[in-house]
C-alpha cells in the first residue's frame, strides 16, 4: 500500500512549474514581482486595430517576474537562471521564437497550447548585466501572432498607464 502512495506521489510531481516558480519567489531577496490583472491596463488612450484589441480581449492576467543581478549575489543568479531554464525545458512548453547573442543577452518566447490558440504565453529573458526577466501572458484561446502584435503598443504606453513602473525600470 504505501509503494502505491509513493508512486502516486511521485507520478503527480512533474518537477517545479513557472507557477511554483512564481509563488516560490515573488517575494524573495533579488526578485521584483507583479500580478496584474489585464483589466488593470488602461488602454482608453492608446488606438488600437481590431487584431490588437481581439489579442486584448484573450487576455486574463500578466505575471511577472524578474531577479535582479547584483554584484554580491552572481552565484545566486546563475542558479536561479539554471532553475528557469530546466522549468521551461519541461516539453509542454512549445518554443516560438528565440534571439538574443552571447554578449548582451537572450530571449526566447514559449506557449502552451495548441499553436493557433494558446493559454498562455511566455517571454523569458536574461541580460548578462541586469539579471533575467519572465513574463506570463495567461488567457483563453489567445492567437499567438495577434499577441505579439500587441507588443508595440504595450511599448508605447507610458508606465503610469500600465501600472507597472517598477519592473519595466529593470529593462531600461
Amino acid at each position: 500500500m504505501s509503494i502505491l502512495l509513493v508512486t502516486v506521489l511521485t507520478s503527480c510531481n512533474q518537477g517545479e512549474t513557472l507557477q511554483t516558480y512564481f509563488v516560490d519567489n515573488q517575494e524573495t531577496p533579488n526578485f521584483i514581482s507583479v500580478d496584474i490583472p489585464i483589466s488593470f491596463v488602461d488602454i482608453e488612450n492608446v488606438e488600437l486595430t481590431p487584431e490588437q484589441q481581439e489579442a486584448y480581449d484573450s487576455i486574463d492576467k500578466l505575471n511577472m517576474l524578474a531577479y535582479t543581478l547584483g554584484t554580491d549575489n552572481a552565484e545566486d543568479y546563475k542558479a536561479e537562471l539554471a532553475k528557469v531554464k530546466v522549468i521551461l525545458k519541461n516539453e509542454k512548453y512549445e518554443e516560438l521564437m528565440r534571439g538574443g547573442n552571447a554578449t548582451d543577452g537572450k530571449f526566447v518566447v514559449k506557449y502552451i497550447g495548441d499553436g493557433n490558440l494558446i493559454d498562455e504565453l511566455i517571454v523569458f529573458g536574461n541580460a548578462n548585466d541586469r539579471g533575467f526577466a519572465l513574463i506570463r501572458v495567461l488567457g483563453d484561446d489567445m492567437d499567438p501572432a495577434k499577441i505579439m502584435k500587441l507588443g508595440d503598443v504595450i511599448g508605447n504606453m507610458s508606465s503610469d498607464e500600465n501600472k507597472v513602473e517598477e519592473f519595466m525600470d529593470f529593462f531600461k
